[in-house]
């Protein structure tokens, strides 16, 4: 049987590619795109949620399911650090109260955060750092009540259906959960609300209710980075649900500039 010069030629060819290829270094997922280093804050130096631990381990299974490292932590003191922020993408609180850190540490953060990093609030992430109120202006705002508790029925109505944390969520729906209102809210002209309690589906009448807006889950540029704040976690049963969860992996992929 007689093979044709042209196919001489391709057969050639095609050995090249294939030595050419073998001496070259195989990529590896590392290499095309790190994975994004994640710390998980949960140190309390106030009320502790009983959910925390169930929390931790969804936050690590999140993790190992959508790529992304999770270091999980109650020690901030020590992860906050300049030196260790470096090795962080993302930066997520679960908190309450005066966490023990130093003036250099908290500078520290915010210039982290400014530099192009991704900072997220969960539930009481707004029940933290009273004592400094530059925090208060980077998460947008403070916790101030929850005339509704964790056994209430509430209404909450979708406002952004663009955005990757919200646009799989329903226009309005109704659940049980512990709802924040906050203080110094930092406006609706320097944030993006997502969520907010639907006030006309909700009872208004709960003792303690002060304010005049609800928004539970924003975000806003902080310098060249970006905040997020979802208030919702309280109960158990809300971290086990598909829509939770893919608010949260979502939130840090948008943060890390996987999702637009």
């Amino acid at each position: 049987m007689f093979i044709r010069r042209k196919q001489i030629l391709s057969l050639f060819f095609l050995i090249a590619i294939v030595g050419l290829c073998a001496a070259l270094p195989i990529k590896t997922a590392t290499a095309q795109g790190k994975k994004a280093k994640v710390l998980f804050v949960t140190q309390c130096k106030g009320f502790r949620h009983q959910v925390l631990h169930q929390a931790e381990e969804i936050m690590e299974q999140l993790g190992d399911k959508n790529g992304f490292d999770v270091t999980i932590t109650q020690m901030a003191e020590k992860h906050l650090t300049p030196a260790n922020l470096k090795t962080y993408d993302v930066i997520v609180f679960y908190t309450t109260g005066e966490l023990p850190l130093s003036d250099a540490q908290k500078k520290a953060l915010l210039d982290w955060i400014k530099s192009g990093k991704f900072f997220m609030g969960i539930h009481s992430g707004t029940d933290t750092f009273y004592k400094w109120p530059e925090y208060g202006q980077m998460i947008g705002g403070y916790f101030n009540k929850h005339p509704w508790t964790q056994d209430t029925t509430v209404t909450l109505k979708t406002e952004d259906k663009s955005h990757p944390a919200s646009r799989h969520l329903p226009d309005g729906w109704s659940m049980k959960e512990e709802i924040y209102q906050h203080k110094d809210f930092i406006g609706r002209d320097k944030t993006h609300v997502l969520v907010s309690l639907d006030q006309t589906k909700t009872d208004m009448t709960k003792p303690g209710v002060e304010a005049k807006d609800f928004p539970l889950v924003w975000w806003h540029d902080y310098g060249k980075g970006k905040v997020l704040y979802n208030a919702f976690g309280h109960r158990p049963d809300v971290w086990a649900t598909d829509w939770y969860k893919t608010m949260i992996v979502n939130s840090i992929k948008w943060g890390t500039g996987q999702m637009k």
